[in-house]
């Protein structure tokens, strides 16, 4: 059986030859990996068995900075999303930033369709993608498009977490205009992904906190739940066969039936400190796979190398009984998870 075969297979809720894995390296554990293997594409030298695909580069310069009153030293476009014109001034440790919005001081809808807004759906960015993708499936791996972040955090961090709430509990128009706004992106970026050819599109907001919902589900299904659900089926309309994933991070159980309603396939990040994997296999297998389980609150800074590993077996055996497994820490690998807790989650996960 093929990787693509394999992974394809899991993600289908069938039995794989093997359960697949995927991580994400904090830039503390990237620098310790490039220094421990001489090596920069972790990917490719632990053979992850999928990719995201990457637009070309924008070709905008556009300058943020005004709609700020002032910045404090050292502030940039964010690290992991600098697009959209949130910036992120340097945060307390590490690689942390502290976001700063750039509407949160927009009093009218005009002021939001007026936003220099990414240029996401323009041509010149996409003349390449079917091309990787194509590539990246010629390689046997499986291909994914990354759109998490698809809606509510997106209209918060670029409004202001508590305004935007007030907003959207209040019908305000602006809240709805900044949504339809970012509706209107996503379904355009998913029909091109779609149409590309990607395996899995990977869209996800975090709703949730460790303990219930942030917001109430009334609300998400209100607001959130008609919108997302126009996104995949833009996708699906051109690509049947696309798998639809959902990263939420904390416990969002409420919303689990809403989500396979409306055709997300795949559950992200299923953290174990507040949704149990096997719970959630026995509710909902017969309908999601599950990616992620393995806690970074927990397991990997925490546990020894033998309990990650036991950690990595019981899963397989449990959650990935029949299929509907891919594992993977449920956040980055971040700089207080030992070196050797790594090593023992590639030795569980690569073991025949």
């Amino acid at each position: 059986m093929t990787n693509r075969d394999n992974i394809l297979r899991a993600l289908r809720r069938q039995q794989p030859e093997k359960v697949g894995f995927d991580f994400v390296f904090s830039p503390a554990l990237l620098d310790e990996f490039r220094r421990r293997t001489g090596r920069e594409d972790y990917q490719e030298y632990y053979h992850f068995p999928l990719r995201c695909i990457e637009l070309d580069a924008t070709r905008l310069k556009t300058d943020y900075t005004r709609f700020f009153d002032a910045l404090p030293a050292g502030t940039r476009p964010l690290d992991w999303n600098p697009e959209w014109g949130i910036m992120g001034a340097p945060g307390p440790t590490a690689h942390f930033q502290e976001m700063l919005h750039p509407m949160a001081k927009f009093e009218e809808v005009g002021q939001v369709d007026a936003y220099p807004w990414p240029d996401w759906l323009a041509d010149y960015r996409w003349e390449q993608v079917s091309a990787r993708v194509a590539d990246l499936k010629e390689r046997d791996l499986v291909v994914c498009a990354f759109m998490e972040m698809t809606l509510f955090e997106i209209a918060w961090y670029l409004r202001g977490m508590d305004r935007f709430m007030e907003e959207l509990i209040g019908e305000e128009p602006i809240a709805t205009a900044l949504l339809d706004k970012l509706t209107a992106i996503r379904i355009g970026m998913a029909r091109r992904y779609a149409a590309a050819g990607v395996d899995v599109l990977m869209l996800g907001d975090d709703v949730a906190t460790q303990i219930d919902m942030m917001i109430s589900p009334a609300l998400w299904r209100a607001t959130l739940k008609p919108r997302l659900a126009a996104v995949i089926r833009a996708a699906k309309e051109l690509n049947p066969e696309i798998l639809i994933f959902y990263h939420g991070d904390g416990n969002m159980e409420r919303i689990v039936p809403d989500l396979i309603e409306i055709g997300v396939e795949i559950l992200n990040p299923v953290q174990p400190e507040c949704m149990d994997p096997l719970r959630m296999k026995q509710l909902f297998g017969g309908q999601l796979a599950f990616w992620g389980c393995i806690g970074t609150q927990t397991t990997m800074p925490f546990g020894t190398p033998d309990e990650v590993g036991s950690t990595v077996r019981q899963l397989v055996d449990t959650v990935g009984k029949g299929g509907g497994l891919l594992l993977a820490p449920t956040h980055t690998l971040e700089p207080d998870v030992p070196w050797a807790n790594v090593e023992a989650l590639l030795k569980a996960v690569q073991a025949p």
